[in-house]
């Protein structure tokens, strides 16, 4: 009974991979018939595929290991993980982390236990985003990994770093993928135009210039949306009377919808994006930092996130180099409260530009985290007494406030005193720029020391 199950289990997977390999593409989207077939008709990723490159040495020597495919969406992650496995010779087997359950897994492993017993072939498993399996679905994989009786591919948009359990991770090969370039995508187009079985080479179909840029510009380097758009595009072109369709710009234009920019606001392009803002900024660039300020709320970023992190910026890397540039991105967010989108988001350019070409100086910063270090390292060191207040006779009798000096009663309401701890007395925090307002800061400092 045993190995009936077995057997049940096997057969099972196998007609899994004949029905996958006998599904009719007669009927299929264009991007899933242009799919490249063999290994040298696949596009881009020549830093893998190149000659003695990852890939190319892995497929070569015949080096069957486990890989995380990490990358953008429509780079070609899944088609190149088929195309290695069809290269090693290797039954593939393909879940969605979307779909499948521990269940699912166990049946997958057992199935690839049975083809080593009965056709002595290795299994790779395919699992499509698996940046969506939980740590316990991860863990599952692990001793399976470890063993040899699976050889794991997954495919992930995510960085694997913050998706894939350490463990998991430490037994794989991350081989991350590039965006596709104008020019790939070029060639995946006029591939699909001109191949006659799988395409459009039986017809008489001509794209013109404009018509291909606003194509590749709208795929934003992903294959499946440039073959999407390019299929909409031929079927909402009519023939002329010598049976060519001409794909025009304007076709284009019409068929298109408008489609999100690539971000995830929970995952790595989130943090990105923020980060080349941020830099941008402190490198007093305002163009750079307009466009990456575009693309968040394009992607559909919080506008007050954004407007949270410019106030952070004023403090933290212009400070008192520009007091305005605090006072410029607060009212920032109150504009953006009052006016919301978009009337909002000129409050937020304008901040942007601003913070972007004021003076810098992060000595605010850096003086607050020395200040915030000293404390830790130091303790609660004890307030000078002629520090303190003393509202009771006998806070007096003790000493609290004896021998305070009051500045107003000097001149320029200054008087040389010390009001650091006596164990701290000469710590310096605050190292003033001599850039914006702080040039002037620094003067005033350097002329009070002299007094001293």
């Amino acid at each position: 009974m045993k190995g009936k199950k077995q057997i049940t289990a096997y057969q099972t997977s196998l007609l899994s991979e004949i029905v996958q390999k006998k599904e009719s593409s007669r009927l299929s989207p264009l991007a899933h018939r242009m799919r490249p077939g063999k290994l040298g008709e696949f596009v881009g990723q020549k830093h893998l595929l190149g000659k003695d490159k990852l890939l190319s040495r892995l497929i070569r020597n015949r080096l069957v290991t486990s890989l995380i495919f990490w990358g953008p969406p429509g780079c070609g992650k899944t088609t190149l993980a088929h195309l290695v496995a069809k290269e090693w010779n290797t039954s593939l087997v393909s879940l969605s982390a979307v779909l499948t359950g521990l269940k699912e897994i166990r049946e997958a492993i057992k199935a690839a236990k049975d083809r080593w017993i009965y056709e002595n072939k290795r299994t790779i498993l395919l699992i499509d985003e698996i940046h969506r399996f939980n740590k316990a679905q991860q863990d599952a994989l692990l001793p399976h990994v470890e063993k040899g009786t699976i050889t794991l591919f997954g495919i992930t948009t995510e960085n694997p770093s913050f998706a894939i359990i350490a463990p998991l991770l430490s037994r794989v090969r991350v081989v991350r993928l590039n965006p596709l370039s104008f020019e790939e995508l070029e060639i995946i187009i006029r591939r699909a135009l001109s191949d006659e079985k799988r395409g459009f080479g039986k017809q008489k179909v001509e794209i013109e210039k404009d018509a291909m840029e606003r194509i590749i510009a709208l795929a934003d380097s992903d294959a499946r949306t440039a073959l999407n758009l390019l299929e909409l595009s031929v079927l909402a072109s009519e023939p002329d009377d010598l049976g060519v369709t001409r794909v025009t710009c304007e076709t284009v234009n019409t068929v298109c919808q408008a489609r999100p920019l690539l971000y995830d606001r929970a995952g790595e392009e989130h943090f990105n994006l923020i980060s080349a803002l941020h830099k941008s900024l402190r490198g007093s660039d305002p163009d750079a930092g307009l466009y990456y300020l575009a693309r968040m709320l394009l992607a559909g970023e919080d506008p007050l996130y954004i407007a949270r992190r410019l106030v952070r910026f004023a403090s933290e890397d212009v400070g008192l180099a520009d007091p305005q540039a605090l006072t410029v991105a607060l009212n920032a967010v109150k504009a953006y409260q009052m006016l919301g989108t978009p009337e909002g988001e000129l409050a937020l350019a304008e901040a942007v530009v601003y913070l972007a070409t004021a003076p810098k100086s992060n000595s605010i910063y850096t003086a607050f985290r020395s200040a915030m270090e000293t404390a830790r390292e130091r303790g609660a060191l004890p307030v000078p007494l002629k520090l303190r207040n003393a509202p009771t006779r006998l806070m007096k009798k003790e000493g609290y406030g004896k021998d305070y000096k009051y500045p107003h009663d000097f001149e320029d309401a200054y008087v040389d005193e010390t009001y650091l701890p006596d164990e701290i007395s000469d710590a310096r925090f605050y190292n003033p720029t001599d850039r914006g307002e702080e040039k002037t800061i620094r003067k005033r400092m350097e002329n009070l020391k002299k007094k001293k």
